[in-house]
C-alpha cells in the first residue's frame, strides 16, 4: 500500500514586538499557501501581540 504524503510543514512565527521571541507550529500548505499571522502571548513583552510567519 502506498503511503499518503503529509501536507503539513513546520513553520516559525516571530513576534512583531521586536523582542525576538519565536514559536514553532505546523500548517497545511495546501489549505493555507499564504503566510499566516496569529495573536499569541509574548513572554518578553508580557502581552499578546501578533506573530507573523518567517521564511
Amino acid at each position: 500500500m502506498a503511503k499518503a504524503r503529509n501536507g503539513r510543514q513546520t513553520i516559525i512565527i516571530e513576534s512583531t514586538a521586536d523582542t525576538g521571541y519565536r514559536y514553532t507550529t505546523k500548517k497545511n500548505k495546501r489549505e493555507h499557501p499564504a503566510r499566516v499571522e496569529f495573536m499569541k502571548y509574548d513572554p518578553v513583552a508580557r502581552k499578546h501581540v501578533i506573530f507573523k510567519e518567517t521564511k
